[in-house]
């Protein structure tokens, strides 16, 4: 499979090379979505995928033209995102071996980082996000199409190829939920494959604007991609398209938003009241439409809470929590991103990730706000579904592989379209105005950064 990896990079960095930098970050992320991130090149003790030979390319590509440098400004979001990165990867300098930390965040930065600079630097306005998405979309619907067979069938296409993954050289079976195989795809996981699904439905859903044959067939490769998030037969991804469909119909309800959440936030104190046990126990035993291990999830939070000074610093220093003798397992499987974080990073790792959360859905809410148009407010408002539907899902799956840096993509999408640059180009409709206090340059000085 590694001459076959090979190909594949070869024949995508070519492509990222000669194409405009949008058609090359389409590029990219189809090689995310459709080619499973655990195919390795093996150079020496260094493992490299397919999606880490593009993105460095693409890297290079965006950082030699100058007007793509000239046209980038950073944003709230793009500064905490980084000083984050600085932070994951120093508590890894500390806890593991040099060689071994070098090698495990070398890995990570292209997946998360550099991921998503190159998603900032590709996009630069709402047009461009329109062009990516109308190709991903065509893409996921395919995906979903797959979805649906395997599940259907279990005939599974990309399974044989987890023997070829170097840390976990066995095929494993997904097993069947009722009558029906969970979806594997090229994520190597239904949740991942399912929850890859969830998130970008908002954003091909805000299709429906477009005034061409797009308006009609972004309808029907919704549909596809729902079907792509039922078949991976996981509730993590089920309940995180039901918060997208939620979210969906919120925007011409949004007079409902705070006496809902008012609401969400009295029925967990009257819940845990009238229990007599913690609301998230309540919620999990409820809240699982596949019968699957929700349990888990709230016994995991409960370990979390009573080992907090056991981790709260530097998280275990790469050590399992133990936890597995209290969850039915022999090691802890940690379905949670807010506690993996915990775990590995200690409390830091936690304040750091929900930052980065709380920092893009308020970029999404301020751009909602002031955008001159229903289009743009269409696409803010699918920006920010998406964040608060990984919300959810972070609290009962953690990310990885392809997911993780799908994540970043999305986190550089806002980056792009609801950061401080994007408010400067609109800043000359009445409908769009600008805080100065949130302005890294004087007014003055605002034509002449538009000109650039």
């Amino acid at each position: 499979m590694q001459d076959v990896t090979l190909t594949i990079s070869i024949i995508a960095g070519l492509l990222i090379i000669f194409l405009r930098p949008v058609a090359s970050l389409a590029v990219y992320l189809t090689v995310l979505l459709a080619y499973p991130s655990y195919l390795m090149l093996n150079v020496g003790t260094i493992n490299i995928n397919a999606a880490r030979i593009c993105v460095v390319i693409l890297l290079i590509k965006c950082l030699a033209d100058s007007k793509i440098r000239n046209n980038f400004h950073w944003s709230s979001l793009d500064k905490i995102v980084t000083i984050s990165m600085a932070f994951y990867v120093g508590v890894f300098f500390l806890i593991y071996p040099l060689d071994e930390a070098l090698q495990n965040r070398s890995g990570f930065i292209l997946d998360t980082w550099i991921s998503y600079i190159v998603t900032r630097l590709c996009i630069r306005d709402i047009s461009s996000l329109r062009s990516v998405i109308k190709w991903v979309a065509i893409v996921l619907s395919v995906l979903g199409i797959l979805a649906m067979i395997e599940s259907v069938t279990g005939w599974q296409p990309y399974l044989p190829l987890t023997r070829y993954c170097p840390w976990r050289p066995e095929v494993r079976t997904t097993g069947l939920r009722g009558s029906w195989y969970r979806a594997i795809g090229p994520f190597g996981h239904p949740i991942m494959f399912g929850t890859c699904f969830a998130l970008f439905l908002p954003l091909v859903y805000s299709l429906r604007h477009e005034r061409d044959f797009w308006k009609n067939l972004s309808y029907l490769l919704c549909a596809l991609i729902l079907l792509g998030t039922i078949g991976s037969m996981s509730s993590g991804p089920w309940i995180t398209a039901i918060v997208v469909i939620i979210c969906i119909v919120m925007e011409k309800f949004k007079y409902l938003i705070k006496p809902l959440l008012l609401f969400l936030i009295f029925s967990c104190g009257f819940i845990a009241m009238a229990s007599n046990r913690p609301f998230y126990h309540v919620i999990a035993s409820y809240a699982n439409p596949l019968g699957g291990s929700s349990w888990h999830r709230a016994k995991l939070i409960d370990c979390a809470i009573q080992s907090f000074n056991e981790w709260f610093l530097l998280g275990y220093k790469g050590q399992d929590p133990g936890w597995g003798k209290y969850l039915g397992s022999d090691h802890t499987d940690i379905t949670n991103q807010f506690i993996l974080y915990g775990v590995q990073y200690g409390i830091l790792g936690i304040i750091t990730l929900c930052l980065i959360l709380i920092t893009a859905i308020r970029q999404t809410i301020y751009t909602f706000k002031f955008a001159p148009d229903n289009g743009t407010k269409t696409w803010a408002w699918g920006l920010g579904s998406i964040i608060v539907a990984t919300i959810v899902a972070f609290m009962s799956v953690s990310f990885f592989g392809q997911m993780l840096t799908l994540l970043y993509c999305l986190l550089g999408i806002i980056g792009s379209v609801c950061g401080s640059s994007a408010r400067v180009k609109l800043s000359n409709t009445s409908a769009f105005p600008v805080k100065k206090a949130r302005l890294a340059f004087p007014p003055s000085s605002i034509s002449k950064t538009t000109d650039r």
